[in-house]
């Protein structure tokens, strides 16, 4: 008997933990193996079951609550989880304007410091992340960066993928890889496109610490060109103050100087000299 077609998904997965969550229901693949191997019937039957187990995880997950919000939004790393601002929003990337304001006001009023005052610090750190993500996403530029940092995860996701079936084909293999499962899919795209927002960021952080330097640098010149400026007005003000009493020294010195050489000039009368005659 063919394998039957899976079930078509009737919502997205908002949220990442409900990926993590369908790996925690994947505990139940051995069984559905073993099942497989009983019979054609019993892997159907386990099949159903692990489904139905997955569409639990999802549901519980995607409660909406102050409590898992907030716990979403600062858990560790979430400096760089939160750079994408549709995870930030649980939205997908083909959302509307529309949908994301709707969304946005559901997680705004949900993580509020004044309605969590119990937990006020990091109700204010998850609601400045919310924020942050509807204006970014409110800026139809950043909103295409923010797209095409998606697509280009999506992108190399897919070409790794084709990668290995040539591989794989080359190697005479079945040509079957587990990102053929939509889900394992997702979450290899998912973890592609955090990756690039981070390195996008340590970048950002790179060029703002240079251009920052930068500008303490020119701020440092700037300041020594203006200290510089200050103390040759200083030299010329005090230049300008001092002139007369330099001009009266230098007169003085003058007539000192020519009564001095007056008085060395003067001569006195001297008897001639007397030669004294010879004789013969």
């Amino acid at each position: 008997m063919p394998a039957q077609p899976r079930p078509r998904r009737r919502s997205r997965l908002r949220r990442r933990g409900a990926v993590a969550g369908a790996a925690e229901a994947s505990e139940a693949e051995p069984s559905r193996g073993a099942a497989a191997m009983a019979g054609p019937g019993a892997a159907e039957d386990a099949f159903l079951t692990f489904y139905n187990e997955v569409k639990q995880i999802e549901k519980r997950d995607s409660v909406l609550t102050s409590k898992n919000q907030i716990d979403r939004l600062t858990r560790p790393g979430s400096s760089y989880f939160n750079l994408n601002p549709f995870e930030v929003l649980q939205m997908d990337p083909e959302a509307t304007d529309e949908e994301i304001k709707k969304r946005f006001r559901q997680l705004s009023i949900l993580v509020h410091p004044d309605k969590n005052q119990d937990d006020a610090d990091r109700a204010q750190k998850a609601f400045e992340a919310v924020d942050k993500a509807y204006k970014l996403l409110l800026d139809q530029e950043q909103k295409k960066r923010a797209l095409d940092v998606i697509q280009a995860g999506k992108e190399y996701v897919e070409h790794t993928v084709k990668e290995k079936k040539k591989q794989l084909k080359k190697d005479g293999k079945p040509p079957t890889v587990e990102e053929d499962d939509p889900e394992v899919f997702k979450q290899a795209v998912y973890k592609q496109t955090m990756k690039l927002f981070a390195e996008l960021e340590i970048k950002r952080k790179e060029r703002e610490a240079k251009e920052m330097h930068e500008r303490k640098r020119q701020r440092e010149e700037e300041i020594e060109a203006q200290e510089k400026a200050k103390r040759e007005r200083e030299w010329q003000k005090n230049f300008e103050e001092s002139r007369d009493g330099r001009v009266d020294s230098w007169r003085n010195f003058q007539a000192n100087t020519k009564g001095k050489k007056e008085k060395k000039n003067r001569t006195f009368l001297r008897p001639p000299k007397v030669k004294m005659e010879q004789r013969e």
